[in-house]
């Protein structure tokens, strides 16, 4: 009996490790983010998720304490990875780091929030900002 135990729980761990990275699915995403401030940047924009030829639109919302002085509308494009249906892209996403962007630059940025979802983006910003500051981004399905 024991040995019927510990068998079929290996055969349920088997399955499982095979069944969870197909699971999985990449998306691609397009983001509007615009930000601006003085010490405390505030920012939010609208983005579209594209999954299984069907388009989820969702709002992004973020805060950025540290030095932050100007303003700028960023346009990012790229990959969600590790998506486990429309909805995992939801949540918070940590952001930190220095950048600056004076009149128009290129800009790569790769995010990940709490259910594992990994965002790629890559994208212009417009605008006059510099910044050296930690925050976050909040996304939620309209």
């Amino acid at each position: 009996m024991k040995g019927f135990v510990v068998g079929a729980a290996l055969v349920l761990t088997s399955v499982s490790a095979v069944s969870t990275p197909a699971r999985a699915e990449t998306g691609d995403v397009a983001v509007v983010f615009t930000k601006g401030g003085f010490i405390v940047g505030v920012g939010g924009g609208e983005g579209v998720l594209l999954l299984r030829g069907k388009k989820y639109p969702f709002t992004v919302s973020g805060m950025s304490v540290g030095f932050t002085i100007g303003a700028s509308t960023s346009k990012f494009v790229g990959k969600a990875l590790n998506l486990r249906g429309p909805a995992s892209i939801e949540g918070s996403y940590a952001v930190g780091g220095a950048g600056g962007a004076v009149a128009a630059g290129a800009g790569a940025v790769q995010l990940q929030n709490g259910n594992g979802v990994i965002l790629q983006l890559t994208g212009p910003r417009i605008g006059a900002e510099v910044s050296a500051a930690v925050g976050g981004v909040t996304i939620r399905l309209k």
